[in-house]
């Protein structure tokens, strides 16, 4: 009798750490996705930056004066709802985000659509269309 509950003691432990896995191990694209949102939620526009491609910042340079319009902004919200795996290396989220302008306290929310895009060369994801647009296109 002993023996069977320690048995089935053990396999309960054992399926417990075998579900805790995968979130111990994230996948490289869950951990890009995961240090991009915690940028845009604490308003680090410039961590942010950094994950968007290269090939795009060098084509899109950020100005001061963009980078002031988010700093003026405060995000209060960051909700993925809907996640679309469109290749193996290109994956779209389209993501709800609140925000609130500092200056004023108005707050509104917007909808973002991103971009993820693997490259094998650097073996990274990269955030393919840039940072968010709170103005949309204002």
């Amino acid at each position: 009798m002993r023996m069977k509950n320690f048995m089935a003691a053990s396999l309960v432990l054992a399926l417990a750490g075998c579900a805790g896995a995968p979130s111990r191990q994230m996948s490289a694209l869950d951990k890009a996705q995961y240090a991009w949102s915690a940028a845009i939620r604490w308003g680090d526009i410039d961590g942010a930056w950094q994950q968007v491609d290269p090939a795009y910042r060098a084509a899109h340079p950020l100005s001061d004066a963009q980078l002031g319009r988010y700093k003026q902004l405060q995000v209060t919200g960051y909700t993925v709802t809907n996640a679309i795996t469109t290749s193996p290396t290109d994956v779209e989220r389209t993501i709800e985000i609140g925000l609130a302008n500092r200056n004023t306290m108005q707050a509104r929310s917007t909808t973002w659509h991103e971009s993820w895009h693997y490259d094998a060369a650097s073996k990274a994801w990269w955030i393919s269309n840039g940072l968010p647009d709170f103005w949309a296109g204002q």
